[in-house]
């Protein structure tokens, strides 16, 4: 099995520099892009079979959900924020994953944190920094 290597470079002025297997450097010019109209822009997302526009299809994606964000807010690894706020980590897991979602108590829990995430960990009293 081969395998074929080529390094590019960014130069300072924005050039592009290859260079090759056979060791020869090439300057590249980037081809230049053109403006399209809003008609052929919508044509060419319709044509293009991996990327489908998102029309009609925004209610069939999934949401980020929301306890990933607040525990990427604050800046927290899964165990951590586990351990500060104690959840079980199998749990959040699960939510962050999608295979279930916090239950009417847990999501009034998770508003509570996202509204004063300090205030939350000195009332539970522990894991204190």
């Amino acid at each position: 099995m081969s395998r074929t290597i080529i390094t590019a470079k960014m130069a300072r002025d924005g050039g592009l520099t290859v260079t090759g297997v056979d060791g020869r450097k090439r300057k590249v010019r980037p081809t230049p892009l053109t403006s399209m109209t809003g008609r052929q822009i919508e044509a060419a997302a319709a044509a293009d079979e991996d990327n489908p526009p998102l029309k009609g299809r925004l209610r069939t994606l999934s949401r980020v959900p929301r306890t990933k964000t607040l525990r990427r807010a604050l800046q927290l690894t899964q165990q951590e924020f586990a351990a500060r706020y104690q959840i079980p980590l199998g749990t959040l897991r699960d939510w962050e994953q999608g295979r279930s979602e916090p239950d009417q108590p847990a999501r009034a829990y998770l508003k509570v944190i996202a509204r004063d995430p300090e205030g939350v960990r000195a009332a539970l009293g522990k894991n204190r920094a």
